[in-house]
């Protein structure tokens, strides 16, 4: 049963508190205005919520819930709370001795009340020179009770009107935290909040309290326009017409004076205006910084390698490989020029590329094991794709947060303009995963006496944050660049790589629903698209292949062919409902010891990464009895707590999105008309080309071949290859 109440009391202890100020404790009911709480009266009840901090001197009004926890019983859910200010002479003199106010034992706090009498508290605020007429009482110990009462009412009464603005406890705590000067910003501009207060909900209270077509909100607006269709589209800047468009479909303004307003916010270096276009100036910044940084990177004493053809020769012997034109002319580049580019599909050999450049340059220059750690960094911006680098060069490999070294709280990365990294030769791969931000970021971090191999595939997906790096940098014709062309086969009848590329050129050949030796497209009905993967991954569980060997690659969560679906189905056949495995349910999935996971989100305190696959290796309680899930990442065991696996999921199936940068040995990938525009030719191509050993595509021929026409991943407008090519 629920009530809604309001209880008045004080607060025992704290039993539980978490650095967000979520609080478990005991309180002391004193009187209540519900009748279903009067038989709580004058006992002690568990109470849950937000608070900045609670004191055991106070007394409080709480306003709320009180429902019954199937675990742990009946709890107060405190939504609103307010101290209640001391009143009569007694609770004056009680709240003046207490552990808040500063210099004021007991004696000295009956002193003042017979004094200045039962109001002392508003008379002190008031004239704090009051205090002076107590006997004893010198300046410095007026001044430390004056200023104690007075932080104490600012706070209380700073919680209470943020509250009163619309603010829930848990925001309030968190404005209170990270603002000190939290009033002032609420009166000058409440969008400046925006780091911390969702958007939606700023506008949300300025429009209940503030005047609806004002010069702020439409400031306001007019910047979170372009960042929402910077995310939305990637590109780094857009026109005028489009944002008013935005603007009157998103939050019902009519921007007459769009002119104005635009100049105004180029004049605070809010946003920059070149011709036509409308960037963020942040976002101009990064690409802008990109450009200088690599003209210093291009332009600073290139240090080559005599004999370069030789070297290639002797090392071809050793490693037992015969390089061709393509390669060759890709080794000779990234060794000699101090910004290259290698580009390449699938079955081209980008990886033993990398492997043959690092060899070189580590006998050229004789490095020892210290040396190579302090000299080469090999980079990616997932997990995966540095795991990967790491195992084909067997030196160490990480993703690009974690050589910025990325503070998750405040987004900084601690590597930057004012820290630079050390390494002289550094190698990234899977550039065409890397926004501009990120991008940028890299750049700033390091020196530019360096020499820079960036490597990737501009026929996958592009970043998911704005900027087409890799693109704009080939296009640019700025740097050295050398396209890898040639396909190796695993076999005479080996198909995959031909498939990437003819799906990237939009031309299939009709050998797309031929059996190869690694490849197979079966043409289902997409209501039995479910049941195909099913038979096909038990057949394959018989071979004696496991859900470390398969996965299965979407383009969509939902539906009925949608990756929660077939996770649930490929849970039950992988690792199923077992009396000896521990299971819990977190929301309405359920996490048993064994199953497949993925990290969503970086989390480089654990290095834990986007995309970077493991497995429950427990779930067990802790010392304050909650539930904890123990994830192995290859050898790496994170614990998390049941509110944290909002950033895992499970993986016998993800998206495609997701993959990115990653290899699997087999492939199912099924295509269906439910996925809708979510079939194109650069997430297809992206798909096909994580298959290592087999694919196996499953559903419709029709859909495949729209899908590889469709150009629905477009070109995004970026400025940075006129940035590079208008350079000094």
């Amino acid at each position: 049963m629920i009530y809604v109440a309001t209880i008045k009391g004080k607060v025992r202890y704290i039993i539980f508190e978490a650095t967000s100020g979520y609080k478990v404790g005991q309180f002391h009911i004193k009187a209540t205005d519900d009748e279903e709480m009067q038989e709580y009266k004058n006992k002690t009840i568990t109470f849950t919520g937000y608070f900045p901090e609670l004191n055991k001197e106070d007394t409080y009004i709480f306003k709320g819930n009180y429902i019954y926890h199937n675990k742990y019983g009946y709890q107060f859910e405190v939504k609103e709370y307010q101290k209640v200010k001391p009143e009569g002479k007694d609770a004056v003199i009680e709240f003046l001795s207490s552990s808040l106010i500063k210099g004021c034992g007991e004696k000295t706090a009956q002193k003042i009340v017979e004094v200045l009498g039962e109001d002392a508290l508003t008379i002190i605020k008031k004239d704090p020179s009051k205090l002076l007429l107590v006997n004893n009482m010198s300046q410095k110990k007026a001044t430390k009770i004056y200023e104690s009462i007075v932080k104490y009412d600012e706070k209380d009464e700073t919680i209470l009107s943020l509250q009163k603005l619309g603010f829930s406890l848990k925001e309030t705590l968190l404005l209170i935290e990270k603002y000190e000067n939290i009033n002032e910003i609420i009166d000058n501009n409440i969008y400046d909040l925006v780091e911390v207060i969702d958007f939606k909900k700023l506008d949300k209270i300025y429009l209940e309290n503030y005047q609806k077509d004002s010069l702020i909100r439409i400031y306001a607006c007019i910047v979170e326009a372009l960042k929402r269709m910077e995310f939305i589209s990637g590109d780094t800047y857009h026109f005028k017409d489009d944002i008013i468009r935005f603007l009157n479909r998103e939050f019902a303004i009519p921007v007459a004076s769009i002119d104005e307003h635009l100049a105004y916010l180029e004049k605070e270096k809010t946003i920059k205006i070149i011709d036509d276009k409308i960037f963020l100036f942040e976002t101009f910044q990064k690409e802008k910084s990109v450009a200088e940084n690599l003209y210093l990177i291009k332009n600073s004493y290139n240090q080559k390698i005599n004999n370069c053809s030789e070297k290639i020769k002797l090392l071809e012997k050793e490693e037992e490989v015969k390089y061709n034109s393509d390669q060759k002319e890709a080794i000779k580049s990234a060794l000699n020029n101090n910004v290259c580019i290698i580009t390449g599909g699938p079955g081209t050999g980008k990886t033993t590329i990398i492997n043959a450049i690092v060899k070189i340059y580590i006998e050229e220059n004789n490095l020892s094991n210290i040396d190579i750690l302090n000299t080469i960094a090999l980079l990616a911006p997932t997990g995966r794709a540095s795991k990967k680098m790491s195992e084909t060069t067997h030196l160490p490999a990480m993703t690009i947060h974690r050589f910025l070294k990325w503070n998750q709280e405040d987004n900084t990365f601690k590597v930057n303009a004012d820290n630079k990294n050390f390494q002289k030769f550094i190698i990234v791969d899977e550039v065409s995963m890397i926004d501009n931000n990120l991008f940028s970021a890299l750049l700033e971090g390091i020196y530019s006496n360096i020499k820079l191999i960036l490597v990737g595939d501009t026929n996958q997906l592009p970043s998911v944050g704005a900027g087409l790096i890799l693109n704009d940098l080939i296009d640019s014709e700025a740097f050295c660049h050398v396209e890898l062309s040639q396909i190796y086969r695993q076999s005479d009848n080996s198909y995959i790589p031909y498939l990437a590329k003819e799906i990237k050129e939009g031309n299939l050949s009709t050998n797309f629903l031929e059996q190869k030796d690694d490849y197979n497209f079966l043409n289902v009905d997409a209501s039995n698209i479910k049941n195909t993967i099913q038979q096909i991954c038990l057949m394959s569980k018989q071979k004696g292949l496991d859900e470390k060997q398969i996965q299965i690659l979407a383009p969509m969560y939902k539906g009925e062919n949608g990756i929660d679906n077939l996770n649930y189905c490929l849970q039950n056949l992988f690792n199923p409902k077992d009396k000896d495995k521990k299971e819990i349910k977190i929301s309405d999935v359920i996490y048993r010891v064994g199953d497949k996971v993925i990290q969503l989100v970086n989390d480089p305190d654990n290095n834990v990464y986007n995309g970077d696959i493991g497995y429950v290796y427990k779930i067990a309680k802790n010392g304050y009895n909650k539930d904890v899930i123990t994830i192995d990442f290859d050898g790496s065991y994170i614990e998390y707590q049941k509110d944290e696996m909002i950033n895992v999921k499970h993986a016998y199936a993800m998206t495609i999105h997701k993959a990115q940068g990653s290899e699997f040995n087999h492939v199912i990938m099924p295509i269906s008309s439910a996925y809708h525009k979510m079939l194109y030719n650069k997430l297809i191509y992206t798909g096909v080309s994580r298959a290592k050993k087999s694919l196996v595509i499953i559903g419709s021929p029709e859909c495949f071949l729209q899908a590889t026409k469709n150009s629905y991943s477009r070109n995004r407008k970026t400025y940075l290859k006129e940035l590079i090519m208008n350079i000094n």
